[in-house]
């Protein structure tokens, strides 16, 4: 019983939240181009849909995102898992120790980017514009491994306490070289590539997984240091994108002279 009223809470609240949305939209048809809705039965079939879609996805982010993202991080960070015979907690840990954190963070990077709705949405319609130069999959794995590679230094920083605008700004450093250099079709969906990856399902487990690992590595605060994984992941896909990018040019270059040099 708990749980649908908790269920009818969050569809009230979407049904608040996405209003605007509809009186934006409906109002700029009707009064502004001055005409009707076309499919109107189907339009508002979509928005019960999209209503009903968010609120079990937000009740879902609720009771099993946030909970396992958060109690895996503490877990994998518990000096019990460390050390398992305890001989070392007197002395403290390093950040070598949280291997199995870097990995758990590569492997939610890569493995929720791979399923973001919105990635796929793009990486599709970039296929679609390109006449199929640029692949669907190439591209999803490519952001993917970005997103992979950021969260893990993410968790670094983390464990290690370094200050996150070191990180941002030698990152952006690394986006403004490459993107001298690299092929021009590519640069803007790079961009856009790094926007994608902070949807739906990324998010909230990343989210987690930084609050938790910060409420349980020593001397570290979730205010303080439990955020900003979101920005690794934001920014990482940029550089992977506009890398395979630049790989896949110099390859098909280097082909091409090969079969030159073969004639």
């Amino acid at each position: 019983m708990m749980e649908v009223h908790g269920l009818l809470g969050v569809l009230l609240q979407t049904l608040r939240d996405v209003l605007p949305i509809a009186v934006v939209l409906f109002g700029f048809q009707l009064l502004v181009l001055r005409r009707p809705i076309p499919h109107l039965r189907r339009v508002l079939l979509g928005f019960v849909y999209v209503l009903l879609g968010l609120a079990l996805f937000l009740e879902g982010l609720e009771q099993a995102l946030f909970p396992i993202g958060r109690l895996m991080a503490e877990q994998l960070a518990h000096p019990t898992f460390l050390f398992a015979d305890g001989a070392r907690l007197a002395e403290g840990v390093a950040w070598q120790d949280y291997a199995w954190t870097y990995a758990f963070a590569f492997a939610i990077g890569f493995s929720t980017t791979i399923a973001e709705p919105s990635l796929i949405a793009v990486a599709m319609k970039a296929s679609e514009v390109s006449a199929g130069s640029i692949s669907v999959w190439g591209l999803r794995v490519a952001v993917a491994l970005g997103v992979a590679v950021g969260i893990s230094l993410g968790t670094f920083r983390i464990v290690t306490g370094l200050p996150l605008h070191y990180f941002i700004i030698a990152g952006y450093v690394v986006v403004i070289v490459q993107t001298a250099y690299a092929p021009r079709m590519i640069v803007p969906l790079a961009y856009d590539s790094g926007g994608v990856t902070t949807s739906t399902v990324t998010v909230p487990l990343v989210a987690a997984l930084g609050l938790g690992l910060a409420g349980s590595v020593p001397g570290r605060s979730p205010m303080l240091d439990g955020f900003g994984l979101i920005a690794f992941a934001s920014l990482f896909p940029i550089m992977s994108v506009m890398g395979y990018a630049q790989a896949s040019s110099w390859w098909a270059r280097r082909n091409h002279r090969q079969r030159d040099e073969d004639y």
